[in-house]
């Protein structure tokens, strides 16, 4: 099996979401650490394709942005799906994920002490929409998506 490599900062962040399912596939990866001061360097930035990392290496190919990671991730280890049915419906709870963690991103870094109140009150709607598609799947016994874990059920 190839060497995995995660290129991230000390946090959790865009990264956690690939971190668990290789944890729980028993896939080993590495992390190369980026500090800020060689973040404000320029040259890994300027390396990134979008200017951003996260970055992953897959033996000699790099990916960029973490929705296109975690999908060649799954891809590799069959936690897309079953079924190209199956493959939209992970896509689709992933972007009802980047949706929220945008909203919750505006909070944090743009409203928190005058959002937060708001926040709180709509967190039972916007967590409702996930309960809803997993009440669909078996009754809510086991995935959002069909009867085996899949890439994005982590976040």
């Amino acid at each position: 099996m190839p060497e995995y490599i995660i290129v991230y900062f000390n946090v959790r962040g865009r990264c956690e979401a690939m971190r668990m399912p290789l944890s729980d596939q028993g896939v080993d990866w590495k992390e190369e650490v980026v500090t800020i001061d060689t973040w404000m360097k320029g040259d890994l930035k300027k390396e990134a394709v979008f200017g951003q990392i996260p970055a992953f290496k897959d033996g000699d190919f790099t990916l960029y942005q973490s929705n296109a990671i975690l999908r060649h991730l799954a891809r590799k280890h069959g936690l897309y799906g079953k079924t190209p049915v199956e493959a939209a419906q992970i896509d689709m709870v992933n972007d009802g994920v980047e949706d929220f963690r945008l909203k919750y991103i505006r909070l944090i870094y743009q409203n928190y002490e005058n959002g937060k109140e708001d926040y709180i009150k709509a967190l039972c709607n916007e967590l409702g929409h996930f309960e809803r598609i997993l009440s669909k799947n078996n009754e809510g016994k086991g995935f959002l998506v069909g009867d085996q874990c899949a890439i994005r059920s982590y976040c």
